[in-house]
């Protein structure tokens, strides 16, 4: 039988207009994405949507993209998923904490087109995009 499940992405991102861009770029390439605008609410997508992949905005709403990676990080569900921090933040500023959490990159937003992430994200999980979007044709 064929297997069509998708790669799943979580993406984390208060600025709307950027989480939809993400979201159609990542669709239109065959993953499977859901999105959260907070870190509150992202933590709770990513318990209950159990993502391959989570792109992880830091500056946001209720709770920081760091302490949700941080409270990620000590469950046994999130403890090992794939991350990606994009945003606007220089390394250079990005809190401390996030050298122990296990990130895969760090994208600085105004440095990366959304293509280059996606190049990143295929890179980071080892998939073709394609494959997934042939599997979205098929099913």
């Amino acid at each position: 039988m064929f297997d069509t499940q998708l790669t799943k992405i979580a993406v984390i991102e208060d600025d709307i207009p950027i989480c939809s861009m993400y979201e159609f770029k990542l669709k239109s390439s065959g993953y499977e994405v859901k999105t959260a605008h907070d870190g509150k609410e992202g933590l709770q997508l990513c318990k209950e949507f159990v993502p391959d992949l989570i792109l992880l905005d830091l500056r946001m709403p209720v709770m920081s993209g760091d302490e949700m990676l941080q409270r990620l990080r000590a469950t046994n569900w999130g403890s090992n998923i794939r991350v990606i921090v994009l945003t606007n933040i220089s390394k250079d500023e990005a809190p401390h904490i996030l050298r122990f959490l296990s990130v895969d990159r760090y994208i600085v937003k105004a440095h990366h087109t959304p293509g280059q992430v996606l190049e990143i994200i295929k890179e980071i999980l080892g998939t073709n995009a394609s494959s997934n979007a042939d599997a979205v044709a098929s099913a």
